[in-house]
């Protein structure tokens, strides 16, 4: 059995509500408890009813009604990516089986373009480890039956300090990544102008409802402002914490912070305690159960973060349980 007196670096006792509520209702513990209990009733449990599931506001994409669910290359890759290894995902969440399950967004994060724009203003590719262009990347992905998600900043240059932000470019940007075909855009927070993301996030959400096509926006403004009590407005998922490490330590804090906002959560936005750890190597298999497990009942986006052309049997067994994803997408 799972130690659940776990201690952190300060030799105190973690919270463990969360994870015991978690390995009460997953099919990992106790298949049980889910039995006789209908979609419609797991959705109410998690996803409190209110006036505002149809709620207008600057983002009435369409988009959202579950959290999302996919891949992202930032915990495993950093920024060690090509269209090689985009390519190579997109083609393991095929033949592994887990885009049957809704694993089906394949997300780009940091490092992808160049330190400076075209000519034109736009951003640019990196020619050495996108030489195809971001568009023919996307018909790739989209060929697979999946989508692709991109990164960009709420400030004049990304977290890496890599490649430009998208701040006073919105509306060129917004209108690059609906050329591009593009589903998802994860916007980060680094290297902005001292002005609240309370300014800066809503201009790049009109921007993407410009530019015409429906672009799945994560907010990811790390909590410092408790998005989910403003994000429903501008996004589809806002950052609650900090970011993640592959650590039980890490893993638990980033759940008690989110919980603290687990009302916000609902069909069009969803609170986002980051990205899945679980596969990495950093947590033994019962911990990684925990970790997907929490991730699950609290609805929060279920984006793998380990190497999918890699993944072990092990890992498989966690990420593809189909109890537990359908407590997270309530059906």
């Amino acid at each position: 059995m799972l130690n659940m007196r776990k201690k952190d670096s300060d030799g105190a006792v973690v919270p463990t509500t969360t994870i015991v509520m978690a390995l009460m209702l997953c099919s990992f513990i106790s298949p049980p408890m889910l039995m006789g209990v209908s979609a419609s009733q797991r959705t109410r449990m998690m996803v409190p009813e209110t006036q505002e599931q149809h709620r207008r506001n600057l983002l009435a994409n369409g988009l959202a009604l579950t959290p999302p669910m996919g891949w992202n290359s930032w915990n495993h890759f950093n920024c060690k990516i090509d269209e090689k290894i985009i390519k190579a995902t997109a083609d393991a969440l095929i033949s592994t089986g887990l885009s049957k399950l809704g694993y089906t967004y394949v997300n780009i994060d940091d490092c992808w373009a160049e330190i400076a724009r075209d000519d034109k203003g736009n951003l640019a590719p990196k020619k050495s480890t996108f030489p195809s262009g971001i568009k023919s990347l996307a018909d790739y992905v989209h060929s697979k039956g999946l989508k692709l998600g991109i990164y960009s900043d709420a400030g004049y240059f990304t977290c890496s300090k890599t490649m430009p932000g998208s701040l006073g470019h919105e509306e060129q940007d917004a209108n690059t990544f609906a050329a591009w075909g593009i589903d998802y855009l994860k916007y980060d927070n680094c290297y902005n102008d001292g002005s609240k993301p309370t300014a800066r996030y809503p201009v790049m959400t009109r921007a993407l409802m410009k530019a015409g096509r429906p672009i799945f926006f994560s907010l990811c403004e790390w909590g410092d402002m408790h998005p989910a009590l403003w994000g429903a407005k501008v996004g589809n998922s806002w950052r609650t914490t900090k970011d993640i490490s592959d650590t039980w330590e890490s893993m638990v804090s980033r759940a008690d912070m989110n919980e603290v906002y687990a009302e916000f959560a609902r069909p069009g936005g969803w609170n986002d305690p980051d990205m899945l750890e679980v596969g990495n190597g950093g947590m033994t298999k019962d911990e990684y159960v925990v970790h997907f497990s929490i991730w699950a009942i609290s609805k929060a986006p279920l984006l793998l973060g380990c190497d999918v052309r890699n993944i072990t049997k092990e890992t498989m067994e966690i990420v593809a349980n189909k109890e537990v994803i359908s407590v997270n997408q309530g059906n």
